[in-house]
């Protein structure tokens, strides 16, 4: 007997049948999911096919129950709507995309970064939103320049205060450097550097970020020095080289509680 249109059947290493749906729409062969049985699999089959060929649904019609996957559905429509495939559920602007990570979360993202995105599938997972990109799990804060410890509303924050837009006129880093803070004082910056050893200790006030990020960077080596076991971050430091960087890291002072400090 024949397979329904769109419906192929499958064997599972354990030797159980499924059945897998697809379709072709403009010469693109699309997978449409893996079902127990093939009236379910036609369904997904013949649901694709009034998406692609009807236009009688949109994103935002999606709705519990459905019989496709609603990645698989945001994949379809922007087939649809823009002539593009992607496999992964992002949908064209006219000047930018959106990602949809699941039906509430929705995420922006410029145009020059549609490649990337195309081809690593964003996750979320303890509030953290990561991409694999060789084998690593990735912040995609670091696309940015937002280091993995970096706290929004102190190290960066939204522009328009839309935490979901990361376009990159939206995102604002505040502080580049681990241990390192701004603050204005008579009108102009001061960057504070801190450690945190048993509890936070003031390494000295700075008039420039790289100052404090050195200085940090001295105040952890003193700290390994005095048989601190504690993974202290190096900052990186990249516009100076390493005739200046040794120059300011000699000269700087740091706070005499800390080259006094005893564990």
């Amino acid at each position: 007997m024949p397979s329904l249109p769109g419906v192929y059947k499958a064997v599972k290493k354990n030797g159980d049948i499924y059945y897998r749906a697809s379709i072709t729409y403009k010469n693109k062969h699309i997978s449409l999911g893996s079902y127990a049985t093939e009236l379910l699999a036609n369904q997904a089959y013949l649901t694709a096919g009034e998406i692609l060929h009807t236009g009688r649904y949109n994103i935002e019609e999606y709705a519990s129950g459905q019989i496709l996957a609603f990645e698989k559905w945001v994949i379809l429509i922007n087939l649809r709507d823009n002539g593009i495939y992607f496999k992964n559920p992002i949908y064209l602007k006219k000047r930018y995309f959106i990602y949809y990570i699941n039906r509430k979360i929705l995420l922006k993202f410029d145009i020059d970064d549609l490649f990337y995105y195309a081809n690593h599938k964003i996750m979320k997972r303890d509030g953290h939103l990561f991409v694999t990109d060789y084998g690593m799990q990735v912040t995609i804060l670091s696309r940015y320049g937002i280091k993995s410890y970096a706290v929004p509303g102190r190290d960066y924050r939204f522009a328009n205060g839309d935490d979901t837009d990361y376009r990159y006129g939206n995102i604002q880093i505040i502080n580049r450097y681990h241990g390192v803070t701004k603050s204005i004082r008579k009108g102009l910056p001061v960057y504070t550097a801190k450690i945190h050893i048993k509890g936070d200790y003031i390494i000295g006030r700075y008039s420039t970020d790289t100052e404090a990020a050195i200085a940090y960077n001295k105040a952890a080596r003193l700290m390994k020095e005095k048989g601190i076991a504690k993974d202290f971050p190096e900052n990186y430091i990249s516009e100076i080289d390493e005739i200046e960087y040794a120059r300011i890291y000699h000269n700087l002072r740091i706070s005499k509680k800390l080259r006094n400090y005893t564990p």
